[in-house]
């Protein structure tokens, strides 16, 4: 019986044959924390008595949710990170580096790999072809100590998408229309394997929105097959030799398999305060918002930017709503600065934080007043997400964002795209 891309890496890591539901050891190649769920761990990694650090060149320590720290106590929190690192000699990035999500796809992680992160939308790697997903903080203490883990093999639901987007359409609208229909708790510990013309034509940033947002419908894994993409991706992040093809077979048995149209799909929007509310624009345009979120580990990326910035530039946001853009890693913010997309992005009135998490996890940096309405590209819209539960958030892609930047409501990108 043929496997899918989840039995498949599962089974490699186990040095056995599995399938969906059955439960075993799996060698863990990478592991990542970041300063929310990274003191935690730490702190699980000595009480349990754990020395010493099974592979300290690929445990990540990351700073990126309140980087730089607005208060002492999270200060305080980066020093633990920063220690542990020293004394295990382990991998760490620190403020301005970025998101643990990104910096693990530019620089970590390959096709095949299995890899645990201390972070929920850790799923986000399975667009280069590998088994990622997150986990406890504790889970995450024992891998760092012993380099793996159980781990129950998810089914795995197919997604087949065919055809072209009409313009104004990305990926992000997709997952947010795929995650309205499956719905938030539909895939629980299921993988979502996303395959179909639709997305072989993707770029990596486009496919990278698909994966980190599968955990919104409870999926354990997002993954997709690999391909010349994958390969050009890699070969463009210095790692070209570990490139390998990772496909389901074509016998491979999926609990479930549904299909999209691409060109069905309208600029999609997800209501306060729930992911799965998802409403086409037509049905939430010109609600009156106070600010505009572009970045995050779903929609901070280069190509997220560019389409952004195609939009604002010569134009000017409207007055009394506030833009705010963070590219999602320090390389991103580079090539950005380059292109001059982020002298497109402050002419137009916006502000440029510095790579991280800025205010999607409501730390600092762009925390939301009483009864503010916040329109923004991240992948949760829970009541409070962003700092204040008397706020609402709504999310949208770079597209549909930054046309209501200029317009101080929520718009229709395709009334604006050139």
């Amino acid at each position: 019986m043929g496997k899918t891309i989840s039995e498949k890496i599962l089974s490699e890591k186990a040095k056995k044959d599995l399938y969906a539901g059955d439960i075993d050891i799996v060698n863990v190649d990478i592991v990542a924390a970041q300063d929310g769920t990274g003191p935690l761990a730490i702190k699980e990694f000595n009480k349990l008595g754990f020395d010493k650090v099974k592979k300290p060149q690929n445990t990540l320590m990351v700073i990126d949710h309140s980087a730089p720290a607005p208060r002492k106590e999270l200060s305080n929190t980066h020093k633990i990170l920063r220690e542990f690192a020293n004394k295990y000699n382990t991998r760490i990035a620190d403020i301005g580096d970025g998101i643990i999500h990104q910096i693990l796809i530019e620089g970590f992680v390959s096709p095949g790999d299995v890899v645990v992160g201390a972070d929920s939308h850790s799923c986000t790697s399975g667009a280069l072809g590998a088994f990622s997903t997150g986990m406890g903080s504790t889970d995450v203490a024992v891998i760092m100590a012993l380099g793996k883990t159980w781990m129950r093999v998810p089914e795995t639901y197919r997604i087949e998408v065919y055809g072209d987007f009409q313009k104004g359409v990305f990926s992000k609208d997709l997952i947010l229309h795929i995650i309205g229909k499956i719905g938030a708790d539909g895939a629980i510990y299921k993988t979502l394997e996303f395959v179909g013309e639709t997305i072989a034509k993707m770029s990596i940033d486009s496919r990278l929105t698909l994966t980190n947002m599968a955990v919104e419908a409870g999926a354990k894994a997002g993954v997709i097959p690999t391909d010349e993409i994958t390969k050009k991706f890699l070969a463009e992040m210095g790692r070209a030799e570990k490139f390998r093809e990772i496909k389901s077979d074509d016998d491979a048995v999926f609990e479930k398999v549904m299909y999209f149209d691409a060109g069905d799909i309208p600029p999609t929007v997800a209501a306060p305060h729930f992911v799965d509310n998802t409403k086409p624009i037509e049905e939430v345009l010109d609600i009156p918002v106070n600010q505009v979120f572009i970045g995050t580990c779903t929609n901070g990326r280069l190509e997220d930017l560019r389409v952004a910035a195609n939009i604002l530039k010569g134009k000017k946001i409207a007055p009394g709503t506030r833009l705010i853009i963070v590219p999602a890693s320090r390389r991103i913010y580079l090539e950005a600065l380059k292109e001059g997309l982020l002298e497109i992005f402050v002419r137009a009135g916006g502000i440029v934080l510095n790579p991280g998490c800025g205010p999607c996890v409501g730390i600092h940096e762009g925390v939301l007043g009483d009864n503010e309405i916040c329109l923004s590209t991240q992948n949760r819209n829970f009541k409070g997400r962003m700092g204040n539960p008397n706020a609402e958030i709504y999310l949208a892609s770079p597209a549909t964002a930054a046309a209501t930047a200029i317009n101080g409501r929520i718009s229709d990108p395709r009334e604006v795209l050139s």
